[in-house]
């Protein structure tokens, strides 16, 4: 398979300009790689699959919901890959445990089916010999304390509402290559 392709934009500059707050990681560095116990085959001493742990604050007054997600626009499909789609997260939480994308969440909070398929975080897994792919995890602040979906909805269809209801985003670029 030939994966020479352009380099996909980045994908929340097609969104237009948007206020912004920060989002941190204890466990990733801005724009540095993941380590493999992040990505979908994992460590060797079989930690695998962990969503990092994010925190974030300066969010705008008024946010009465997060939504979390991540999404990888370099995947070889024209559609990129959505990793994970954490919505609904009550306004008092501004942070996630490393591993959150698989543990309980807060009443209310719930995933989405990521294009892996579970409705849970799922790491990176790029093909092999492919460039590094860019992982963007981004905190969205949202106006609403539900976006009125259910856990049945796409990210793609999460991502739509969020055109409609986002105050501002965070993002923390990482990447990823096997």
């Amino acid at each position: 398979m030939d994966l020479d392709r352009p380099v996909a934009q980045h994908p929340y500059e097609k969104l237009g300009n948007m206020a912004s707050f920060t989002v941190t990681s204890s466990d990733v560095e801005p724009g540095a790689a993941l380590e493999a116990r992040f990505a979908f085959d994992g460590a060797a001493d079989g930690a695998a699959n962990l969503s990092p742990a994010l925190s974030w604050s300066g969010f705008p007054e008024g946010t009465k919901s997060f939504a979390v997600s991540c999404y990888d626009p370099d995947a070889p499909t024209p559609s990129g890959f959505w990793h994970w789609m954490l919505v609904d997260l009550p306004a008092e939480f501004t942070s996630l445990d490393t591993g959150a994308g698989t543990a309980a969440l807060p009443a209310g909070a719930f995933h989405v089916r990521s294009d892996w398929g579970s409705k849970a975080y799922g790491g990176p897994y790029p093909p092999d010999g492919d460039r590094a792919h860019r992982y963007f995890f981004v905190v969205h602040a949202v106006d609403v304390e539900s976006l009125g979906l259910d856990d049945e909805a796409s990210a793609a269809v999460v991502s739509f509402n969020l055109a409609f209801h986002t105050l501002a985003r965070a993002e923390l670029l990482a990447t990823f290559q096997r």
